[in-house]
């Protein structure tokens, strides 16, 4: 779904105003958003699509950029033996997105409701939290009552959970 139609979206759930819309260059990594995108405001999102292990289930899991997920404790806590990440050709087929672009907002593309969403505490309690709209080409600002509007909006619940973090 294009950039424009996902704001006409946001506008009619009166989710996200302008003022809250950057446009920057692509970006495919936190390090390269670091690089040209550190004016923007609020807590900066990193979103893992992981499943298990026969593809039955899938998980949006979006955490704070410089946050080390511990996959392993996080399968373990949501009662999966085994997570990984998802192939580029799984994210295509359940979110409609490609690398890069990956964000809650691309649950909008999960019309069957396949993902389930986790929210890390952390970024939650960032108040104002980044997310690309589909499109790894800007960023868009959401607090969390934003967030689970446009949730609602698609038929997704939201866990808010601290997301285990690697120590090593």
């Amino acid at each position: 779904m294009e950039q424009d139609t996902i704001a006409h979206l946001f506008d009619s759930l009166n989710i996200c105003p302008i003022g809250h819309r950057y446009d920057h260059p692509a970006v495919f990594t936190c390090d390269e958003a670091d690089s040209i995108a550190s004016d923007i405001p609020g807590g900066r999102s990193k979103n893992l699509f992981l499943r298990n292990k026969d593809k039955s289930r899938y998980y949006l899991v979006s955490v704070l950029a410089e946050k080390r997920v511990d996959i392993a404790t996080f399968s373990r806590m949501i009662g999966e033996t085994k997570l990984s990440f998802a192939s580029p050709e799984d994210l295509l087929e359940q979110l409609g997105l490609t690398p890069g672009s990956v964000s809650p907002i691309g649950l909008m593309n999960d019309t069957d409701r396949q993902v389930r969403f986790y929210l890390d505490s952390d970024l939650s309690r960032a108040g104002l939290m980044g997310f690309h709209p589909n499109t790894n080409t800007a960023t868009w600002l959401l607090d969390e009552s934003e967030l689970r509007k446009f949730l609602a909006h698609t038929s997704h619940a939201m866990i808010v959970a601290k997301i285990p973090e690697k120590t090593e």
